[in-house]
């Protein structure tokens, strides 16, 4: 499974991207999509076809992406569904299955507890995927976002697997 991380911004979005086999996830590449241009249309085109370009480009099977809060400006959490959304149409137009999590999900993914400081959150993108170093802020979150798919993923692959052994057993 090749999974593609995307932390959404609206003038930075950050993607991450694993290659994950058995329980064994690996660091493929990482980067940043950087919006430029005044105009917030021209922005999420930038995003759009940054995002479908990763996808040709890397071939992923799966894109998880962060969900957005609000904090305290609702104009930035509309824009930055804005951008969200360029960056789900993009993989949607291209048939790659979309899954969303929230930042607390994704922090109790990598540090065990949902309100992790984003320091740890990135140490330990760097040492799950045995990075030489932290890599770029909005990267490391899309690592991160990457990572938290695929360790959801295995969790409810073990699930599975327990709940049709417990079927079998009561048999």
């Amino acid at each position: 499974m090749r999974i593609l991380g995307i932390d959404p911004g609206s003038l930075i979005t950050g993607f991450g991207i694993i290659d994950v086999s058995g329980n064994t996830a690996s660091y493929v590449a990482s980067g940043c999509v950087r919006l430029s241009g005044d105009a917030l249309p021209e922005r999420l085109r930038i995003l759009f076809e940054g995002v479908r370009e990763l996808v040709t480009t890397y071939e992923p099977t799966q894109l998880a992406i962060e969900q957005i809060f609000m904090h305290r400006n609702a104009d930035s959490a509309l824009k930055l569904g804005q951008a969200r959304g360029a960056a789900i149409c993009a993989a949607a137009t291209l048939n790659l299955p979309v899954h969303e999590y929230t930042p607390a999900q994704i922090k109790q993914a990598m540090v065990g507890k949902g309100n992790a400081a984003k320091e740890q959150v990135q140490h330990m993108v760097k040492v799950l995927l045995k990075l030489p170093a932290i890599p770029q802020a909005d990267a490391a979150d899309a690592l991160a976002v990457a990572l938290c798919h695929c360790h959801t993923q295995q969790v409810l692959s073990h699930i599975g697997g327990a709940q049709s052994w417990q079927r079998r057993r009561l048999k």
